[in-house]
């Protein structure tokens, strides 16, 4: 999938953004890389001593685009990505410990590119990442315009994993329904049919923790089903289907749990789905390696 024009028409801050003869009031910040997956890479994003009180602007472009530009970021673009942090996350919260991203002097945060379609307080382009790629990021502080508050950090350089013998994301599950090894799964105690679970896939999270925890746990359950080894997901898998016990997804129902008590079992499960954690391993075209039949017995409950 080509992402090079996804751009939202709204992201003025972008479209705005010049850097040529401007007076920037704010320090720049600095970014370094986390842990790669399929589908995203985390950055962590360190806050100049004056800070971001506005939060901050992650660009990202993948290396043949970065190169037939010359090795330069472009003055009044982004190029292929772009995503202003300005408000409050409840998807990636790390236990509780980020709580903004409008930053205090040398405060870090850390922000998955690739994995924001459930996250809040962000706007921009929140599509998944290619598959095995280079992707060179850069970062700025916002002023209070969501323009360039402070000139571009240093570049840094991180590679996507391949879908080689690997798990699989939401996303790719979500575009991929004729592949899915089953046609219904249990959330907690409930049976949702392939309709109903892929309009829990594309519901907005918008502050309701159970869909964000359902996305990754379809995800986990389709990349089981589909013949991945279930171990290192298996535990916060149990967790999640006794959390979400009797309460029906969004929008097929009005369920809700709060963020803070679910992104523990999301990132895990998140990490599974993106290959951080488990196995990796599995073909580029899925193969069903296992009988529904013999794969309920992992989710028993």
């Amino acid at each position: 999938m080509n992402h090079r024009h996804r751009i939202m028409p709204l992201l003025t801050f972008v479209i705005l953004t010049v850097f040529t003869n401007f007076a920037f009031a704010l320090d720049t910040p600095t970014i370094s890389l986390g842990a790669s997956g399929h589908a995203k890479q985390t950055i962590i994003v360190t806050a100049g001593p004056s800070g971001a009180p506005d939060g901050f602007t992650i660009w990202w472009m993948d290396a043949a685009e970065f190169a037939a530009n010359g090795g330069q970021w472009p003055s009044v673009d982004a190029g292929q990505g772009a995503a202003c942090f300005t408000g409050a996350p409840t998807l990636n919260t790390f236990d509780g410990s980020q709580t903004t991203f409008q930053l205090a002097g040398n405060q870090s945060v850390i922000v998955e590119i690739g994995d924001l379609f459930d996250e809040t307080g962000v706007a921009g382009t929140v599509n998944e990442l290619e598959y095995g790629q280079t992707y060179h990021f850069v970062a700025f502080a916002n002023n209070a315009s969501y323009q360039a508050g402070s000139s571009l950090s240093s570049t840094v350089v991180g590679s996507t994993t391949t879908n080689a013998n690997c798990t699989y994301t939401q996303g790719y599950w979500k575009n991929h329904e004729s592949l899915w090894p089953v046609t219904s799964l249990m959330l907690g105690s409930v049976n949702y049919t392939q309709a109903e679970l892929l309009s829990i896939l594309n519901q907005p999270v918008q502050g309701n923790g159970l869909v964000s925890l359902a996305h990754q746990l379809i995800a986990a359950k389709l990349n089981i089903a589909n013949g991945a080894d279930p171990t290192a997901a298996a535990a916060t898998i149990a967790a999640a289907d006794a959390q979400i016990g009797s309460l029906v997804v969004p929008p097929v129902g009005s369920g809700f749990l709060a963020p803070s008590s679910t992104s523990s079992k999301t990132q895990v499960l998140d990490n599974y789905n993106n290959g951080i954690i488990g196995p990796g391993h599995c073909g580029s075209v899925p193969v069903q390696l296992e009988s529904w039949s013999r794969v309920k017995s992992h989710f028993a409950q």
